[in-house]
């Protein structure tokens, strides 16, 4: 009998360790207020509640405060629970360059029509004009943001959608600038119809995934108008990347669509239009390569498929590295280029087809549309000008001219794999 009083003890201590570990922790039990909170509450300099941060201690969760004209100069706002936040006439948020200015932690908040400027500057913390930290479900929607550091960061997020909104900074050393739009260790992000300047990159990923990139504009940047790393399954149509300090850089990432984009005006003596660095599996359709320096640079690009893109007017078109296997180049227009081809290697795994070459001097007996002979894009003299720069003061002599005659009547310098066999006689696009 004492054994079985001491097996019921054991086993109701255990069922009532049960219960109490199923019991939410007293932190995440929500409080009931002690009245009815308002689902509206208004902001004004003059009005009741004068700052976010008081109307954020009232309004009811899922509620929305209204920011009218003014300038306001709270401390860094927290933002915890879902609300929306939306800006009626120039309602301006100011770090006054000394801190960040909106901190989001809860899912499901929007943030539209405000007016951010003067995000401080710091050497050890990612300051932003708006940080989303371990949400989902948020929206940020036509606000401006000037002379920010970060702009828009989003840390560890997901399924968020930044739209419409306008980026513009003024810094001039890479040092005390930050990015636009900053994603790290985020996924399924839409980032549509933003315009980004002057910051150090327009656009920057890092380990995120499925994020959709359409309709933007970045231009101007310091460093990169898009610059990612580590991001898989991405993809970006109808950008405009112009005059930035080096163009646009994907690194270490597969399964990216590029699509409908433009590349115009990145211009300097290490820029390019686009810097494709070890990725795989990619798709680069349709896009706009225009007065660049060079228009694309393949650097370990395995299994690309590049079709229906037009390289016009650019130094270089395409530099193809060595270290690029298995790419297919089909349906492109090269027109106007100092170079339409460069690469680094006499061996080459890549496939040029039924591509238009503005340089190309064969002929079409058959009048099918197609060349009767191959063409050899890679020019002897982009060989010598890769080897020895300062000879590009040689580039329109009568010498290099006749080189230039000379390798495409007997290849010995030039790659014999790397050659157009139906090149088209008309513009393709």
């Amino acid at each position: 009998m004492r054994e079985a009083h001491r097996v019921a003890r054991v086993v109701a201590g255990v069922m009532v360790a049960l219960v109490v570990a199923t019991m939410p922790a007293a932190a995440t039990i929500p409080r009931v207020p002690a009245g009815r909170a308002p689902m509206v509450v208004e902001v004004s300099p003059d009005g009741p509640v004068r700052s976010i941060r008081e109307a954020l201690a009232s309004v009811a969760r899922g509620g929305t405060i209204v920011v009218h004209a003014g300038t306001y100069r709270d401390t860094t706002i927290v933002v915890a629970f879902p609300v929306t936040i939306a800006g009626a006439g120039d309602a301006i948020l100011d770090g006054e360059g000394k801190r960040q200015i909106m901190t989001v932690t809860s899912d499901s908040v929007t943030v539209r029509g405000l007016h951010f400027e003067n995000v401080g500057v710091a050497f050890t913390e990612d300051l932003a004009a708006i940080k989303v930290v371990r949400a989902s479900f948020c929206t940020i929607r036509d606000n401006r943001i000037d002379n920010a550091f970060f702009g828009i960061y989003l840390q560890e997020a997901s399924e968020c959608v930044l739209e419409h909104n306008e980026l513009r900074a003024t810094r001039t050393r890479d040092a005390t600038s930050g990015n636009g739009i900053h994603l790290w260790h985020s996924r399924e992000i839409t980032i549509v119809g933003n315009r980004v300047s002057g910051h150090r990159d327009g656009i920057y990923f890092e380990f995120t995934r499925e994020a959709h990139v359409r309709d933007n504009v970045s231009t101007d940047n310091l460093r990169y108008g898009l610059h990612f790393m580590y991001s898989d399954s991405c993809d970006y149509q109808r950008n405009t990347f112009r005059h930035n300090g080096a163009g646009v850089a994907v690194m270490y990432s597969k399964h990216v669509q590029m699509t409908d984009n433009r590349f115009e005006g990145n211009r300097g003596s290490s820029a390019y239009g686009l810097l494709l660095k070890e990725i795989a599996d990619s798709h680069l359709q349709r896009n706009v390569f225009s007065n660049n320096t060079t228009g694309l640079v393949a650097d370990g690009a395995t299994r690309l498929l590049a079709d229906h893109n037009q390289f016009v007017n650019n130094g270089w078109a395409l530099k193809l590295q060595a270290s690029t296997e298995d790419a297919l180049f089909t349906g492109n227009d090269f027109a106007g280029n100092t170079f339409d081809v460069a690469t680094n290697s006499r061996s080459n795994t890549s496939t040029f087809a039924g591509n238009y070459w503005s340089a190309y001097d064969g002929y079409d007996l058959d009048h099918d549309g197609t060349g009767d002979v191959p063409h050899r894009p890679v020019r002897l003299a982009s060989i010598v000008v890769a080897q020895n720069e300062p000879a590009l003061i040689l580039l329109r002599s009568n010498f290099l001219l006749l080189l230039d005659a000379a390798e495409r009547v007997i290849p010995a310098l030039t790659p014999e794999t790397l050659a157009d066999s139906t090149p088209a006689m008309r513009w393709v696009q």
